[in-house]
């Protein structure tokens, strides 16, 4: 994969969020289900999330309703799905099996991670505080914040910036072909958590180093993905 020669050691570990570090597509999928009846849109099939998911809101209402959005118009029906979804999810949310094994693993390894992340702080907040991780992740980088969503790899490049780690020494593990493709653009090494599409569908977006189903084999065997 291109920024992972053979030798590649990981000085820093760059992680999406939703479906990366928690399994909650499925809430966010009962949001946006909630959403689209309310305005009568067509029910988001698996086509369509594989356009949509990890990208930004103001890049995803605009497709949804074929149209361009004034800002206040986006702002209003970002507010009003990640309500559904805050609801939705609150006390649902747990870390993704092996997480806290690989977190501690990573931070007695001296390995600083960060977040890269298309969800809006109020959700960043909420997410980060049902799954008791608030305190591991002092450095977060939102696509909001930056001139481009994913799958362009600004955010990414943010959150290396926020790590002190050049790109191509960095790991990234993402759930969705647009988060990959942008991991990849960055020119990072890049992990595949199959907690949203398939191995298969995910490998045809980019070149992976690993395709898993949770942390549970980077802890068993982290030189597999340049961590020991």
């Amino acid at each position: 994969m291109p920024g992972a020669p053979d030798d590649f050691r990981a000085e820093g570990v760059v992680f999406d969020l939703d479906g990366t570090l928690v399994d909650n597509m499925a809430l966010h999928a009962e949001a946006f289900a909630l959403f689209v009846r309310a305005h009568g849109l067509p029910e988001l099939d698996e086509a369509m999330r594989h356009r949509l998911d990890g990208r930004r809101n103001r890049d995803i209402f605009p497709i949804l309703f074929g149209r361009e959005l004034d800002d206040e118009s986006l702002r209003s029906y970002s507010r009003e799905k990640e309500e559904h979804y805050r609801r939705i999810s609150h006390g649902r949310l747990r870390p993704l099996p092996g997480l806290i094994a690989f977190l501690d693993q990573l931070d007695r390894a001296g390995v600083p991670v960060a977040i890269a992340t298309s969800a809006p702080a109020p959700n960043v907040r909420h997410s980060l505080e049902e799954l008791g991780l608030t305190a591991r992740f002092p450095r977060i980088r939102r696509s909001d914040e930056v001139a481009r969503g994913k799958p362009h790899p600004d955010v990414f490049l943010a959150a290396a910036e926020a790590l002190g780690v050049a790109p191509a020494r960095c790991l990234a593990f993402e759930d969705a072909p647009a988060g990959i493709a942008a991991a990849a653009s960055a020119g990072m090494s890049c992990v595949g958590i199959t907690t949203s599409f398939s191995d298969s569908m995910l490998a045809e977006t980019w070149p992976l180093r690993a395709a898993i189903a949770d942390y549970n084999l980077c802890v068993e065997d982290p030189a597999r993905f340049g961590l020991a």
